[in-house]
C-alpha cells in the first residue's frame, strides 16, 4: 500500500501585532531613516576627505618634486645664536641654468651670480617685517666657505658681496657661502635662504596676474643694455603700468638710464616692486587656495636651504605672514656710502641697525617682540633728568667679544645729544666692568655719560677727551629700548608696502 502524503500548506509569516496606537511603531521607522541618512552623510563626507586628502597629497608631491635644496655642509659652524623674530636671506640669482638664458641673456654655461640680495626679518610679534638691501658692490668680509672639492677658502676682506654667491665658480652659485657672508656682516642668525632664479621670478608675476610699476620716464632697449649702438625701441612709457613675465624680469633689471645708472637706484625700483607684489598677493587673499598655484610657480625655480625643503613648510611660512599689515612691511638700504666705484657700509649706523633687528624694535621705534607690556617707543633713562649730551664728544670702545656692542652704545649716546666721534673695539676684549674715563676738567661730562650706563666705573686720565669701554655686564643686559634706535639715516629712506607707486624710484 502506498500512502500519499498531501502538500505541505504554505508556510505564513507571522508579524508582531501592531502595538495600540501604532505611535512607536513610527518612531522607531524615523529613528531608522535617520540612521541611514546619517551614516550616507557620513559616508559621503569621509568620501570627500579621502578625495581632497589624496588630491592635496598629490599637489604637495608635486611641490616638493619642484623643489631644490642646497647643502647644510657649506654653512659655517660659527654662527650667531638665534634671538628674537626670524632672518630669511632672499638671493636673486642671474643663473643661466634651466632655461634661464632665454630669459636674462648670457651664457648657459657661466658661474651664477647674486643679482641681488635682501635680508627679511620677520619680528616675533608677527605683525611687522622689514626687508634690508645689501647692495652687491658692499664691500665686505667674506668668511671661509666650503668649495665642491670640499676645502674651505681663507676669509677675504674689502671684498664686493656678489663674490660670495661665486665663490666655486658654479653655474649654480654658492648660496651658503652668501649666507655665511650676511651672518659675518650683521651678527644676526639667517634661519633661512632662498635663491629665486629669472624663470621663476617671471612664472610668479605671470600667475598672479601682473604687478604694478611706475616708471619716471621713458624706457629704451639701450638703457637695459648699454652695448648697444642704437636707442632701440621703446620698452616702457613714464609713468604707472602692469608687468608681468619678460618685462617684469627687465623692469627690476634695469639699471642705466634712470638717476645715476647705479646699483642703488636698482634696488630703490626692485622694493617698489616687491611692494607692489606684496600688495597683490595680499588682495587676492593669503589663503591655500590662492598660495598653491603661486607656490608651485615659485617652487619650480627655487633653491632653498634644508630648512624649508618641502612644500609645507614652505607654506606654513607664507601662512604665518598672512597678518602683517602693508604699512608695517618696510624696505631699507644699508646705511652706505660710495667709495670709488664701490659701496662702503657706513658705521655705527650699520652696527646700530643690525642691533635694533637683533632687539626686534621696529624702524620707528616700537618693540615688535610680542612679549606682554613691551614699551611702543623709546624709553628714556629711568632718571628725572634724562642726560643731556649737548656739547660733549665721546667715544666708544667695545670691551668684549659681543659684536655690535659699540654700535648699540653709539645709538644710545646719539639719541641723548653725544657726539660720537668715533666706535672700535678695545685692545682687550676681555673688560669685566664698563669704563668711562675723562681728562681734567670733564668729570661732569663724564657723569651726564655714565648716566647712561649704570653701574660704570668713573676714571680720571691726564689726557683730554672722554671714552666709554663696554664691559662683560653690558653685553650682558641686551640691548635695551634706548640703545636700539634705528638711525635717522635708515629710517627716512624706508619705503613701506603701501606708499605711494611712483615715489622714490632712483637715487641721484
Amino acid at each position: 500500500m502506498t500512502t500519499s502524503h498531501s502538500a505541505a500548506p504554505p508556510r505564513r509569516r507571522h508579524t508582531a501585532p501592531e502595538p495600540r496606537g501604532g505611535g512607536n511603531h513610527n518612531v522607531r521607522t524615523g529613528r531608522r531613516r535617520r540612521r541611514s541618512r546619517l551614516r550616507i552623510t557620513l559616508v559621503i563626507a569621509l568620501s570627500i576627505f579621502v578625495l581632497g586628502a589624496a588630491g592635496l597629497g598629490w599637489i604637495f608631491l608635486k611641490l616638493n618634486g619642484n623643489i631644490d635644496t642646497f647643502s647644510a655642509d657649506g654653512i659655517s659652524g660659527d654662527r650667531p645664536k638665534a634671538a628674537k623674530g626670524e632672518n630669511v636671506l632672499v638671493i636673486g640669482s642671474d643663473a643661466r641654468t634651466g632655461g634661464n638664458s632665454a630669459l636674462g641673456g648670457g651664457d648657459k654655461g657661466d658661474i651664477g651670480r647674486s643679482d641681488t640680495a635682501f635680508l627679511l626679518h620677520v619680528y616675533a610679534d608677527r605683525q611687522h617685517a622689514v626687508a634690508v638691501s645689501i647692495p652687491r658692490d658692499t664691500l665686505v668680509t667674506i668668511p671661509p666657505c666650503k668649495l665642491p672639492d670640499g676645502s674651505w677658502t681663507k676669509k677675504r676682506t674689502n671684498t664686493m658681496f656678489n663674490a660670495a654667491y661665486s665663490v666655486g665658480q658654479t653655474a649654480n652659485g654658492s648660496p651658503a657661502c652668501t649666507q655665511n657672508t650676511v651672518e659675518e656682516l650683521t651678527g644676526l642668525r639667517v634661519d633661512h635662504t632662498v635663491v629665486v632664479d629669472f624663470k621663476g621670478f617671471a612664472e610668479l608675476t605671470d600667475v598672479v596676474g601682473g604687478v604694478k610699476v611706475c616708471l619716471p620716464q621713458d624706457i629704451h632697449q639701450k638703457d637695459l643694455n648699454p652695448n648697444r649702438s642704437t636707442q632701440g625701441r621703446l620698452l616702457f612709457s613714464k609713468g604707472e603700468q602692469t608687468v608681468a613675465g619678460q618685462k617684469a624680469l627687465d623692469y627690476v633689471r634695469i639699471r642705466h638710464g634712470i638717476g645715476d645708472g647705479s646699483d642703488i637706484g636698482r634696488i630703490k625700483r626692485q622694493q617698489a616692486f616687491v611692494a607692489s607684489l606684496i600688495t597683490r598677493v595680499k588682495s587676492d587673499g593669503l589663503t591655500p587656495t590662492k598660495l598653491l598655484p603661486l607656490a608651485d610657480a615659485a617652487t619650480k625655480s627655487m633653491t632653498v636651504d634644508p630648512g624649508l625643503g618641502s612644500a609645507d613648510k614652505l607654506i606654513s611660512f607664507a601662512m604665518s605672514l598672512r597678518d602683517i599689515d602693508l604699512h608695517n612691511t618696510k624696505f631699507v638700504t644699508i646705511p652706505w656710502r660710495y667709495e670709488g666705484a664701490r659701496v662702503a657700509i657706513v658705521q655705527p649706523d650699520t652696527d646700530a641697525l643690525w642691533a635694533a633687528l637683533k632687539a626686534d624694535r621696529t624702524i620707528d621705534g616700537k618693540d615688535a617682540s610680542g612679549k606682554k607690556g613691551a614699551a611702543t617707543t623709546s624709553a628714556a633713562p629711568s632718571a628725572d633728568e634724562p642726560p643731556s649730551g649737548d656739547g660733549v664728544d665721546v667715544a666708544v670702545y667695545n670691551g668684549t667679544t659681543t659684536r655690535g656692542l659699540a654700535a648699540r652704545a653709539a645709538a644710545t649716546l646719539t639719541d641723548h645729544g653725544f657726539t660720537v666721534t668715533g666706535t672700535a673695539n678695545a685692545s682687550t676684549q676681555d673688560h669685566a666692568d664698563t669704563v668711562i674715563e675723562y681728562g681734567p676738567g670733564e668729570k661732569n661730562q663724564a657723569q651726564s655719560v655714565a648716566g647712561l650706563f649704570p653701574g660704570a666705573q668713573l676714571q680720571s686720565a691726564s689726557s683730554t677727551g672722554i671714552s666709554v669701554t663696554l664691559g662683560r655686564p653690558y653685553a650682558a643686559e641686551g640691548p635695551s629700548a634706548e640703545a636700539t634706535g634705528v638711525p635717522t639715516v635708515v629710517a627716512d629712506d624706508a619705503r613701506s608696502a603701501d606708499d605711494d607707486l611712483c615715489s622714490n624710484l632712483s637715487y641721484g
